[in-house]
């Protein structure tokens, strides 16, 4: 799809989190249609493939516009240890994404 774009967030994880050993950082990978700023695809440095689903279910097909919204959900559902750093990655998206939507376009 020509309208979509692929972009990352990234933050610290827990240091006792086999995420922190395993990669380093938390990283969410996000494809955004960048004509209605949704979200359409994610995925995420998880080491259970349940907790990549359950990230895609609070982030596919929501705005990334919408960060405030994305991380209020994360926090009323999302208790895993890695919690704080899902929700910084996705702002560290949001933040990237806001510069990109307002760079200048050749």
């Amino acid at each position: 799809m020509p309208s979509t774009i692929y972009l990352t967030g990234e933050a610290k994880s827990p240091t006792n989190n086999p995420i922190t050993s395993q990669w380093g950082l938390f990283f969410i990978g996000l494809v955004v249609d960048t004509e209605t700023h949704v979200i359409r695809q994610a995925d995420c440095t998880a080491t259970l493939a349940l907790t990549v689903e359950f990230v895609r279910d609070l982030l596919v097909g929501r705005s990334l516009l919408e960060d405030d919204a994305l991380v209020e959900s994360i926090t009323d559902r999302y208790h895993g240890s890695s919690q704080r750093a899902l929700a910084a990655a996705v702002r560290s998206a949001a933040a990237k994404y806001r510069d990109l939507a307002a760079a200048p376009t050749a």
